[in-house]
């Protein structure tokens, strides 16, 4: 049986049904306004009924259960209080249904979301920078700076461009100031426009006599090449400071017309090199090398003079291995070049491969520059300049053009340790293509022709322990191949591959055929591993590359026999 409490009880759970569900706001301002409107009325109503239950609990002092039990009318009308009020602290702007506005519903639907409507195209806002590439476009004139001290890389040589960055194109390098290099600038503008005219004469085959004009100018070039010396540059070398790291007075030893055709050329030169090095990264050490009709992108650094350090790209002669700045340089010294293969004596040549020995002492400038060279693929290198002690064997690719450096390997004329290889290097065009394994074949033939066991310097790098270990591994595996007895002998190996004892123990224990067994160090003949080594040759196709003792020409060297100072 429902007494009287669950009937209230219920009546409270079904009457805010219909409150809550009184949510359409159709209009902005009739809204609010009706809303505050009832809700006023409603909060009267409260404090007229809150009055009016005061007044019964006056009257009885000893309220009934079921009064405790059910909660007093005025909890209703607070609900529907706290409804109102959360409308009302809402944007006080005046709202709009979205439906009316055609908003684009936005993840989330507030009222302070989002400002733009549909009958306004979105403005396209363009794609966020990274943080690098706004320190680059806002830094990039502030990192290329001048090199030249007390310079601040105001001004250019060619008189064009307000800013440099290089010794080349720098006023005060050159003993000028920005004012007279832009006046300069003019003045070939002038001449430019007065060469043009006189070749349209030409080309018109009007050209007979002289002209007042072409008099008064060839008058005025005998009287320049009879005068020598420029006063502004002169007057600046001497007042300067610090002339010695500046372009040296070349003006006094030159009359003023030869003097300007030189400097025209200068200015032209500095902004063909700032433009070449503007399109490469803006890096203050050697990125790339260019060698021949390869462009390789440097490892590590190189210690080069500090001028040609800096600069991003290096320009290298394949052939005599010289290096330059810029491009223009490099084919005026191609143009001149007559070396076109290493120097010293071919000792090898198969086809179209050659080997060339080196000596570090007589030809060292060459030497030096193939260990610059050799520095930017090599970390740990550490020879550069002292290259008298040793021997250089150039490996190298004969066509119709020359003989193309691939690689070399270095070996001191007397080594007490027995090593018959110093530093060995394939550059990157040509590694993986067999070439590394060639070089060492070279130098251990070296070694067996001596009647020595040799052995390369330690540490080898990590390419070149790989290249090592697997020249070992096919030497030992042949060998094993075609061993007939069963006793093998470490020592055998040795003399007859000319291979260092400790390297044929590494490679046996790295393809595990070495075993410690019964106090001794026996050979394991693995029959699975040679079988696969088998199959893999089998497999070589004809480029495989291999070095032919019989077309070597070599004579180990013999150091010169020094006087006898008691003779």
């Amino acid at each position: 049986m429902k007494t009287a409490a669950t009937k209230v009880h219920n009546r409270l759970k079904s009457k805010p049904k219909p409150l809550m569900a009184i949510k359409p706001r159709t209009s902005s301002v009739s809204s609010n306004s009706s809303e505050s409107s009832r809700s006023s009325r409603s909060s009267s109503d409260s404090n007229h009924d809150s009055g009016r239950s005061k007044q019964g609990s006056a009257k009885k002092k000893t309220p009934s259960k079921r009064d405790k039990k059910s909660p007093p009318p005025p909890q209703l009308v607070s609900d529907a209080d706290s409804v109102t009020t959360r409308k009302q602290t809402r944007s006080l702007s005046n709202r709009k249904s979205k439906h009316v506005m055609s908003r684009m519903p936005s993840e989330s639907d507030s009222d302070t979301g989002s400002k733009t409507s549909i009958t306004k195209s979105p403005v396209k806002r363009p794609p966020k920078e990274s943080f690098m590439q706004r320190k680059i476009k806002s830094d990039g004139e502030e990192e290329r700076k001048c090199p030249m001290e007390g310079c601040d890389s105001n001004g250019h040589l060619g008189g064009k461009i307000l800013r440099h960055f290089t010794l080349e194109a720098c006023p005060l390098y050159h003993n000028l100031t920005p004012h007279l290099c832009k006046e300069a600038y003019m003045d070939r503008l002038k001449k430019d426009e007065e060469r043009k005219k006189a070749i349209a004469i030409v080309k018109a085959g009007r050209a007979g006599s002289p002209t007042p004009e072409q008099k008064l100018y060839r008058d005025k070039v005998k009287e320049l090449r009879g005068k020598t010396g420029s006063n502004n540059e002169i007057k600046l070398e001497e007042e300067g400071e610090g002339g010695k790291d500046r372009q040296p007075p070349i003006a006094k030893y030159s009359n003023k017309y030869d003097m300007r055709l030189f400097q025209e050329a200068q200015a032209v030169a500095s902004e063909a090199i700032e433009d070449e090095l503007k399109l490469l990264a803006n890096v203050r050490y050697t990125k790339l090398i260019e060698m021949g009709k390869f462009e390789m992108e440097v490892w590590y650094q190189s210690p080069y003079p500090e001028d040609f350090a800096r600069l991003p790209k290096l320009y290298i002669c394949e052939y005599c291995l010289r290096y330059m700045k810029a491009r223009k340089s490099m084919e005026r010294h191609a143009a001149k070049c007559v070396w076109r293969h290493p120097p010293g004596e071919e000792v090898y040549r198969k086809e179209k491969i050659s080997v060339w020995e080196v000596d570090g002492k007589r030809y060292k400038s060459y030497c030096q520059n193939l260990c610059l060279l050799a520095k930017f693929f090599l970390d740990h290198k550490t020879l550069y300049y002292d290259v008298e002690p040793f021997l250089f064997y150039v490996m190298t690719i004969g066509d119709s053009e020359g003989c193309h450096t691939v690689g070399y390997f270095s070996k001191e004329k007397n080594s007490f340790l027995n090593y018959n290889v110093s530093c060995i290097l394939t550059l990157p065009p040509y590694q993986r293509q067999g070439y590394g394994r060639l070089l060492i074949d070279f130098s251990y033939l070296l070694t067996r022709v001596e009647g020595k066991i040799g052995s390369p310097e330690k540490p080898l790098s990590d390419l070149g322990l790989i290249s090592y270990r697997s020249y070992w591994k096919d030497v030992l595996l042949e060998y094993l191949c075609n061993l007939e007895g069963k006793q093998i002998s470490i020592k055998d190996i040795s003399q007859e591959m000319a291979i260092n004892s400790y390297d044929i123990v590494s490679t046996l224990q790295a393809l595990g055929m070495m075993k410690y067994w019964k106090g001794k160090h026996i050979i394991l003949k693995k029959q699975d591993v040679i079988e696969e080594y088998i199959e893999r040759s089998k497999r070589r196709g004809v480029t495989y590359k291999e070095i032919d003792p019989n077309c070597l020409k070599w004579t180990p060297f013999v150091p010169p026999s020094t006087p006898n100072s008691n003779a």
